[in-house]
């Protein structure tokens, strides 16, 4: 039976109703339950976006109905022996955007197939048909040097350095969100296109209709959410390691960065700066006064970023009361240990609002009153122990059903504490995310990589695929996490090359674990967490140095360019680092690009991947001009090869400019250089 019912467009039949609702311009939602009526989930969509001044029209006919918002229509029609429906997604101009998978006649196969879990949900594959010209971008971030998802199997689950968000943007002109945070799979198979939950109570997606990605990003932003304005002091360098230990030495390298004549905007100060994991304050052996040592590097114009874990350790003086009053993830089976490292630890648990009230008192008492306006939510996935995902039970339900949310909820912790308090423009680093985090000023960066070239590679598809996925604000350890010996040329020359690429990235974020290792004591003589070697700008030799030094300048003549570009993304979603076909979607060579990308909408970058290189080719697209950054000079259009010394990565300006981008930045105009597209 299909008919209309308020809003949506309804089929029910044998137990199922399915819904399809008008939700936002171009856009619907479509939601199904077995045996029961459709439920509100706010994981992400959690309000209707505004229609943009078009009506959604419906129109009913025996056995199909047919749904049109704005550019987007949507046709349910009823199998020929009434047992199901099927539904296909098209442009009103015609074009067929997305459609369910047939039954297969003798086949029997079911688009929507709800499998019972014994005595609780149920688990869901919803399969659609496959194209083979089709491709998929976005979903998050994944450590493979792959750009277009098509013919592949993707986990939907969260991993240290894995970042998984159910949205893609297809070729085809439509973007997807599995609305679902469920563990699970997306399979763009060149026979199928299926998303799954592992265990859920009912179907819940959105799809929208696009000319072009940027018009799809823009919709999905107002779905789920965009970024608040980046505040001034997270646009320039960041210093970073693992890890300063103590107050002074924290001092000392801001003084010493401010007595070389080097802009620093952030310093962070990393883990284990705490008596015991989920005490979530300083210990005072250490850091006598975090009051005057943040005032002291505020009047230096630097902002301290301080690292929260999420974990509480069982002998932490906050473990009972957060124990007996259930705002811990709890383990399905054994005794209440998640986690190993730096002592026995659950979680608190994010999803639970009055544990992150409290969680917020903790942080607001210790470290906010002191002036810290900028923390970093460090293994935000959370980094189980084991990632047995159905061991895990939160507040919201088991691990299986929302696990997926933990990292958003995480980050929403922070920012609507920080707001309570007034604070306006809020960047907190977090290590993982999902759908919509970007709305709570999630600066997400891409985990625990190695410094190998193969992996400094590797984070360019992931960074431009999280720019797809709507999330604006990315970064790396440049240099990479794991490894790196300063007195190593070749790892001098990885960092030099990597710290190129930093400078052009949405944030400029040193930070890496570093040989030798420090050991650390107390007072007492007890050993305390280790600090990794010297990670400044200065410890990799005088040559290098230099180079480091330039690019630091170069990000402040850009600063203003970066501004206008964190607008953007604040304004309409947009992601900061692009894809060349986002910003040149007609041009077919640009779809197959994955290493070089546009920052903004006027620099061309591209980074250098590989050991002693000299040259490199590069894709100008030929519907604009194209000037190289460093000397102003004309390139031409198309495919170029262009040599790339060690100190110099290449970087184009699109446009017509007599002058090169860093000179105009320099120039009265400085912040209002962005090229407007014919």
């Amino acid at each position: 039976m299909i008919y209309r019912e308020e809003n949506s467009l309804v089929f029910r039949f044998d137990g199922e109703k399915l819904t399809i609702t008008p939700w936002g311009q171009n856009s619907v939602r479509v939601r199904s339950v077995m045996m029961g009526e459709i439920i509100n989930t706010d994981y992400a969509l959690d309000k209707e976006p505004p229609f943009g001044g078009s009506s959604p029209k419906f129109l009913l006919e025996e056995n199909r109905g047919e749904l049109i918002n704005g550019k987007i229509k949507v046709i349910m029609e009823q199998a020929p022996d009434k047992t199901g429906c099927r539904l296909s997604f098209y442009r009103t101009d015609g074009k067929l955007l997305l459609r369910e998978l047939g039954d297969g006649g003798a086949l029997k196969l079911k688009a929507r197939d709800f499998v019972p879990i014994t005595g609780g949900h149920m688990e869901l594959k919803v399969s659609f048909e496959a194209w083979e010209e089709e491709k998929f971008f976005g979903m998050g971030q994944y450590q493979q040097n792959i750009l277009d998802w098509k013919g592949c199997i993707l986990e939907l689950a969260h991993r240290n350095s894995q970042v998984s968000i159910p949205f893609v943007v297809s070729s085809r002109g439509y973007g997807f969100l599995w609305h679902n945070p469920s563990i699970g799979q997306a399979v763009f198979g060149n026979n199928v296109t299926r998303w799954e939950a592992s265990c859920t109570r009912q179907m819940d997606y959105w799809v929208t209709a696009g000319d072009t990605p940027a018009e799809i990003i823009e919709s999905y932003g107002d779905a789920v959410g965009k970024p608040p304005v980046m505040p001034e002091y997270a646009l320039g360098f960041w210093q970073s390691k693992l890890r300063y230990w103590n107050q002074e030495q924290i001092l000392s390298i801001a003084r010493e960065y401010k007595d070389r004549g080097i802009p620093i905007d952030v310093i962070v100060c990393d883990y284990f700066h705490w008596p015991k994991l989920g005490d979530f304050r300083f210990d005072l052996d250490f850091f006598p006064d975090p009051a005057a040592m943040v005032r002291q590097l505020k009047d230096m114009g630097i902002e301290l970023m301080v690292s929260v874990w999420p974990e509480v350790a069982l002998d932490s003086e906050n473990w009972p009361e957060l124990q007996e009053k259930g705002m811990l993830i709890h383990p399905e089976r054994g005794i209440n240990i998640l986690k190993t490292f730096g002592g026995d630890s659950s979680y608190y648990d994010a999803t639970n609002p009055e544990a992150r009230k409290r969680v917020w008192e903790i942080c607001r008492k210790n470290y906010y009153q002191f002036g810290i306006r900028a923390f970093w939510l460090d293994d935000a996935e959370p980094n189980y122990q084991s990632l047995d995902y159905d061991h895990y039970r939160l507040y919201m339900g088991t691990n299986l059903e929302v696990g997926n949310l933990y990292p958003k909820m995480y980050a929403r912790t922070f920012y609507e504490g920080m707001k309570e308090e007034g604070q306006e423009e809020i960047v907190n680093l977090v290590r993982c995310g999902w759908a919509g985090s970007q709305k709570y000023g999630a600066l997400i960066w891409s985990g625990d990589i190695h410094s190998t070239y193969e992996d400094m590679r590797k984070q360019l598809c992931a960074g431009l695929n999280m720019g797809m996925a709507g999330i604006p604000w990315w970064t790396t350890d440049i240099g990479g996490f794991v490894g790196g010996n300063p007195e190593d040329e070749r790892f001098r020359q990885l960092l030099i090359r990597w710290f190129q690429w930093g400078t052009f990235c949405p944030v400029m974020r040193l930070h890496g674990d570093r040989g030798p290792d420090g050991k650390v004591y107390g007072p007492d003589g007890t050993e305390a967490m280790r600090t990794g070697g010297d990670n400044e700008i200065w410890s990799f030799g005088e040559n290098v140095f230099r180079i480091l030094k330039k690019y630091i300048g170069i990000r402040e003549s850009i600063r203003p360019y970066i501004r206008a570009c964190m607008a953007e993304a604040h304004r309409l979603g947009a992601p900061v680092m692009r894809t060349m076909f986002y910003e040149f979607p007609k041009d077919p060579v640009c779809w197959e690009l994955k290493e070089q990308y546009m920052l903004g909408n006027t620099l061309l970058v591209a980074p250098v991947f590989e050991e002693d290189i000299s040259e490199l080719s590069v894709y100008l697209p030929p519907e604009e001009q194209w000037f190289d950054f460093w000397t102003g000079e004309k390139i031409e259009n198309g495919w170029q090869t262009v040599k790339t010394k060690l100190s110099t990565i290449p970087v184009f300006v699109r446009g017509s400019l007599k002058q090169t981008f860093h000179e105009m930045l320099l120039s009265e105009k400085g912040g209002t250089v962005c090229y407007t597209p014919k």
